[in-house]
């Protein structure tokens, strides 16, 4: 671990150290006309100091330790690291004395730096802050049918035969696992090797009860197709079983492959490649005309998502061997969803006034088809402080971002033209969120139109009941005197926003 932080701490040295001088040769080549070389010999000892002062503020400040991969965090300590390295390295050109730096050349480079510095660590944090699902919140009961309880003894042959199978195929803690979660040698249970969807329309209809799939979900080429079909050939409460390479196991393969630095090189490009590509309806076709749909990458949330879409429920999540193994249970017909809200223009489902269902547009911050997992995060994690889920592995790295600076709220600006909107008013609530309210409190919504700007910035309120309580002030304020009301929120709003720095996430 101290050879890793060791690493770590030199790379991120050297890197500030050529930064600095690439800072210094921008800022000589845009304000001095002279040679470059000559700036650099006559500097030279002004600059081996300011980089020794820079690397004693960083390591000073915690700068190459990383800590956190809170953008903020990360942005304010390079600050303080530069800032106190500026303080420095003036104190000591005014004991030194009789010195004749070009001023101007000295706070650009310095300027320079620190702009560099900024756009690099909070791009080297922004791709380390992707989440894992945590182990403790997934539940580990056994799934074993009760269809099963009455079966016949199990031939020796046939279970030897899938052991044999499932070994060739996987691993010794697949079998194990297997094994504990569904009657493996069932003559109920099917278990192949399945990436085309082929093999899944030959089973019989309602003749398994469980399907165990050994494929990786990332070499299928149609996922919701094929997760459909093994609905179909499912009794209701029959048992799936899949896996995947989800893509935060596969980024860690990526960056445990590949020596750092490199890396993210190929890490970087493999995103563009494999993820950026298949939601734009420009590359979409492209890339799986090349990749034939093998190999792709797929997150958890979008994973569970598809499982839900088709009529599943999840019942079990477990990392094995840098795989993410599911079980679901078949509980209705799938949604057959035509548009899922794939590309980074999404529309959602609403309600609006008069509890009729809007589409609100907005920026994609969550990961493909984690809007079916509603129910799933609500009774998994349930709410934090603000009503909003806790543990929400759905949001993606760049989605916190966007949320952060609103980015991801610019669309909804269409539906205030449209008027399904308006400037202040409530939140667009979710049908799964809206159920989470008394009845009481969904006939009074619903008899407003929502709006860009809720309450909540207002009030700041920390459970659901409290949102309540919040949006109720506001609906009672508003039959009074509807445009003060409005006006009165707006700027409120906006002064709690911009200098007590309140969120809603």
């Amino acid at each position: 671990m101290r050879q890793t932080v060791f690493r770590r701490i030199s790379i991120l040295l050297l890197l500030d150290i050529l930064l600095l001088l690439l800072s210094f040769c921008v800022s000589c080549r845009l304000f001095k006309a002279t040679s470059m070389v000559e700036y650099l010999y006559d500097y030279r000892v002004a600059l081996v100091a300011f980089a020794a002062i820079l690397t004693a503020t960083s390591y000073r400040c915690k700068k190459y330790f990383f800590e956190s991969y809170s953008l903020m965090r990360i942005t304010i300590g390079v600050l303080r690291s530069h800032l106190m390295a500026l303080a420095l390295a003036t104190m000591c050109m005014y004991l030194v004395g009789d010195v004749h730096y070009s001023r101007l050349l000295v706070l650009s480079t310095i300027g320079g730096v620190t702009l560099f510095d900024l756009v690099l660590y909070n791009l080297w944090a922004s791709l380390k802050r992707a989440k894992v699902l945590p182990d403790n919140i997934l539940i580990s009961r056994s799934v074993r049918q009760e269809l099963d309880v009455d079966q016949p003894p199990v031939d020796p042959l046939l279970q030897q035969f899938i052991k044999e199978a499932v070994l060739q195929e996987t691993s010794p803690a697949m079998l194990s696992f297997l094994e504990a979660q569904v009657n493996l040698y069932s003559a109920k249970t099917s278990v192949m090797y399945a990436e085309k969807l082929f093999n899944i329309s030959k089973l019989p209809n309602n003749v398994y009860s469980c399907v165990v799939n050994l494929a990786r979900m990332n070499d299928v080429r149609f996922v919701n197709k094929f997760f459909e079909t093994v609905n179909s050939k499912l009794p209701e409460g029959g048992i799936f079983v899949c896996q995947a390479e989800t893509q935060e196991q596969h980024k860690v393969r990526m960056f445990n492959k590949y020596p750092p630095g490199i890396n993210y090189v190929v890490y970087s490009v493999e995103f563009i490649v494999k993820r950026i590509m298949p939601i734009l309806d420009i590359t979409r076709g492209l890339f799986f005309s090349i990749t034939k749909g093998k190999n792709r990458v797929i997150s958890l949330a979008e994973l569970l998502g598809r499982l839900y879409s088709c009529g599943f429920a999840v019942l079990h999540v477990a990392p094995i061997e840098g795989k993410t193994v599911v079980v679901a249970q078949k509980k209705r017909e799938p949604y057959f969803d035509t548009a899922p809200t794939y590309g980074p223009l999404i529309r959602l489902v609403r309600v609006g006034k008069g509890g009729r269902l809007i589409k609100v547009y907005k920026i994609r911050t969550m990961h493909p088809y984690s809007e079916y997992l509603q129910e799933y995060i609500s009774q998994k994690h349930g709410l934090q402080d603000g009503g909003k889920f806790k543990d929400d592995f759905r949001v993606s790295t760049l989605g916190r971002i966007m949320r952060k600076l609103w980015i991801d709220e610019l669309p909804m600006f269409i539906n205030l033209l449209k008027g399904e909107l308006k400037l202040v008013g409530v939140r667009p609530l979710s049908q799964q969120y809206f159920g989470l309210y008394t009845p009481e409190m969904q006939a009074r919504r619903i008899r407003y139109k929502p709006g860009l700007v809720p309450p909540f910035y207002v009030d700041n309120p920390r459970t659901i009941e409290e949102i309540m309580d919040s949006e109720r002030r506001y609906f009672d304020l508003y039959d009074k005197h509807p445009l003060r009301t409005d006006i009165s929120y707006l700027f409120r709003s906006m002064y709690n926003i911009v200098f007590k720095k309140r969120r809603s996430m």
